[in-house]
């Protein structure tokens, strides 16, 4: 028999890619548009596999629940894997993910930020629109010779060191493990947070999300930063405490702030709620300043990355059942 996937979170560039994908795998896909939590882990039962995004609901509770319904695989079709308690699914239940889908994506989508903020692209279109064709408010800066700071030096920030290096950029990184022969290939200045703090003129995250690093953007580390810096979010929401980014705004410590995430945008990141009023206040506050853009965690999205996520995320179910040694494997 099929094996059976319970997939939740359905988007419809989703099912079209996977559906493609399947034909080659001919696994029986079952889709659900409700992301699991507790209230949605019952979709789960009678199947093999849950197939899993960013925002889904997984601690213990619902891996409990998982087990008990007969599910032996947790397949993430993204790279972050913080919203799984793997500690409850050691020993119990497998935990697999898709590591690189497309580092280019996210990196090139990080400089669109950059550029769309600084030279205030967004107001410019929503002004010639309405027919106004001034200038004032949409002064810029020039990037080339200005100082980017990257936290974190993974496949993603090596992506976009060499697009700022392109722009004639200095970089400074800052990585628990810094791969060193890249940096000095890539002029990169490997430094310690505070010293990125001091030297940026526009900090970009590339951290995991854990517990060092939740909220690793707060008022202590916004004091430490140059007088006007910004900030650029394509990584995990909460490595960012709003209210502190609010405050660093409103006294103009922080220069404006770029967010393809948030830190609770679990409500709110893929749907439609241009019909509803936004009950949180942090979220609309952010919404409403003219030094900041919010974007629906969309850095991923290029038809290059949904093809990669699909056929990896395929391809590690079906090493799973086949017995085959997962690469892709999370551990406790």
């Amino acid at each position: 028999m099929a094996i059976k996937i319970a997939f939740f979170d359905t988007k419809s560039y989703d099912r079209e890619s996977f559906e493609k994908l399947n034909k080659d795998f001919g696994f029986d896909i079952h889709y659900y548009k409700e992301r699991l939590s507790m209230n949605t882990v019952a979709l789960a039962k009678g199947k093999d596999v849950v197939c899993i995004f960013v925002n889904a609901e997984c601690d213990h509770r619902v891996i409990d629940e998982l087990v008990a319904n007969g599910v032996k695989l947790i397949a993430l079709r993204c790279a972050g894997f913080n919203n799984v308690d793997l500690q409850a699914a050691k020993d119990r239940i497998r935990v697999v993910r898709v590591p690189a889908y497309s580092p280019h994506a996210v990196a090139e989508y990080a400089m669109t930020l950059m550029l769309t903020l600084n030279r205030k692209v967004y107001r410019s279109v929503y002004r010639t629109r309405e027919g106004n064709f001034k200038l004032n408010g949409l002064l810029g800066f020039d990037m080339y010779g200005k100082t980017v700071g990257l936290i974190g030096m993974g496949r993603i920030a090596k992506e976009l060191i060499k697009i700022c290096r392109g722009f004639g950029m200095n970089v400074v990184a800052y990585d628990l493990y810094p791969d060193h022969a890249f940096a000095e290939e890539h002029q990169v200045k490997i430094v310690t947070l505070d010293e990125l703090y001091e030297e940026s003129d526009i900090i970009s995250l590339h951290c995991p999300l854990t517990e060092e690093t939740k909220f690793i953007i707060n008022n202590e580390s916004i004091t430490k930063m140059k007088y006007g810096a910004i900030i650029i979010n394509t990584g995990r929401g909460k490595l960012i405490k709003t209210e502190d980014l609010i405050d660093g705004l409103r006294t103009h410590q922080l220069g404006g702030a770029a967010l393809d995430v948030y830190e609770e945008e679990q409500n709110y990141f893929y749907e439609d709620r241009s019909d509803k009023m936004i009950d949180d206040d942090k979220l609309a506050l952010l919404l409403m300043m003219p030094n900041v853009i919010v974007t629906s965690h969309q850095a991923f999205f290029t038809r290059e990355a949904l093809h990669n996520i699909g056929l990896t995320t395929l391809q590690n179910i079906k090493d799973c059942f086949d017995g085959k040694e997962l690469a892709n494997e999370v551990k406790a």
